[in-house]
């Protein structure tokens, strides 16, 4: 494999998490207003929210089988366009029907495409030879804020859903068609990987594709707390402040956008930092930072302290995420996209039990203290956090650093 075509390859795979970030912050910073053009009552809200993890969970199931045949490329170059139309589909309808369609759609290909992102950059950084996972996660951060802002303004001059999200659309569709010509598959001899059936795992425990559960579960955990808090932060930010900081509605979509803002910026240093520290040291000093977060928010007096409490949540769950996958890869190095397909799924399950968790409690009890049990949950990744490799390694934890090339 060339060094001009990982090049060309890494850039595109930036581009997809780009958009996919922008697609994603339009979606849940707008919850608000899409309970309001559908009328879905609080108590009916949680079971939407729930939907959409459900389905894109069964989907990355799937996707392990069809990348297998095709290679991820060709499932991230076709879900994109999916993800992107369902998005539009959400603000164009006005019966409940619609919308539940509209996020159906949305669930299964959003599970094909975060499956199958997540496995190119695992294969791309381990023909880099070096982390480069974070990077691809900073992409998706500054969709985020991109996807965030528009939300913002789309809230301040009071847009409808379809007139917000169709410019976006037509900007973004065709970007990410023409950014995937050049993503790159890992190759047999190559990435260490070939496409079809992998024989590595721990005997009797594995599956068909080489996967040992029992070794892969703590890094599930991991991915499964981080998506509490992560799934906390964008399906109940608004309303928390909204409806228990009695914040104003264009207000209420600022913490999501800080958020990713301090997200980015972890992202973007983060692979540095484990280069020169380690996977293990990052993570967990991410987990007690999150934790942090979440603490602020409970206790905050005002929107601006519940912001701060959202800012701090950012900077600290942002490496917990790309570095579980990328430790998967390393784990699994014969079947890197089984492993990232079956981790992704609990990506969703921190999803589905995060958005009704939170609901539920604070219906129940308060949304104050809600908040307080992702924040215990996350503070069990340190513990989960040897996982990761040695303390002291390089290249995330492990001693022994695959072929290098010479690439930028």
């Amino acid at each position: 494999m060339t060094d001009a075509r990982l090049r060309r390859g890494r850039g595109s795979l930036a581009v997809g998490f780009f958009v996919q970030g922008v697609t994603f912050a339009l979606l849940v910073t707008r919850i608000p207003a899409i309970q309001d053009r559908y009328g879905i009552s609080d108590g009916l809200l949680p079971v939407f929210l729930a939907a959409v993890p459900v389905l894109a969970g069964v989907s990355s199931v799937g996707t392990e089988k069809i990348v297998a045949r095709v290679g991820p490329s060709a499932v991230l170059r076709w879900s994109q366009p999916v993800v992107l139309l369902a998005l539009l589909a959400v603000g164009a309808g006005s019966e409940l029907w619609t919308a539940a369609v509209a996020l159906g759609v949305f669930g299964l290909a959003v599970g094909a495409l975060d499956a199958s992102m997540n496995m190119l950059g695992v294969s791309l950084q381990r023909a880099y030879g070096r982390s480069i996972m974070l990077g691809f996660h900073a992409a998706y951060s500054l969709g985020g804020i991109a996807g965030a802002s528009l939300a913002w303004a789309g809230a301040h001059w009071h847009l409808s859903l379809f007139v917000s999200y169709l410019p976006v659309v037509a900007l973004l569709l065709p970007a990410a068609l023409l950014g995937s010509r050049w993503y790159v598959d890992g190759e047999a001899g190559e990435t260490g990987e070939a496409r079809g059936p992998a024989s590595v795992g721990a005997p009797g425990t594995e599956g068909a594709s080489g996967v040992a559960f029992r070794m892969l579960l703590p890094l599930c955990m991991v991915m499964t707390f981080a998506y509490i808090g992560d799934s906390t932060v964008s399906n109940w930010s608004a309303k928390y402040l909204q409806d228990v900081l009695h914040s104003s509605e264009e207000l209420a979509t600022v913490p999501y956008n800080a958020y990713m803002v301090t997200t980015l910026l972890g992202r973007a240093v983060g692979d540095f930092g484990v280069r020169r520290l380690g996977a293990v040291l990052v993570v967990r000093a991410g987990a007690v930072l999150a934790a942090v977060g979440f603490a602020v928010v409970a206790v905050a007096p005002g929107a601006w302290a519940g912001m701060a409490g959202f800012t701090v949540l950012g900077l600290g769950l942002s490496v917990v995420v790309p570095q579980t996958f990328a430790a998967a890869g390393r784990l699994f190095p014969g079947a890197s996209d089984a492993a990232v397909a079956r981790l992704n799924v609990f990506n969703y399950v921190g999803f589905l039990i995060g958005s009704p968790l939170v609901g539920a409690l604070g219906d129940a009890w308060s949304y104050r203290g809600a908040m307080l049990v992702p924040m215990v949950l996350v503070l069990v990744t340190v513990v989960y956090a040897t996982s990761f490799g040695p303390e002291k390694a390089r290249y995330g934890g492990s001693h022994e650093r695959p072929r290098t090339v010479d690439v930028g």
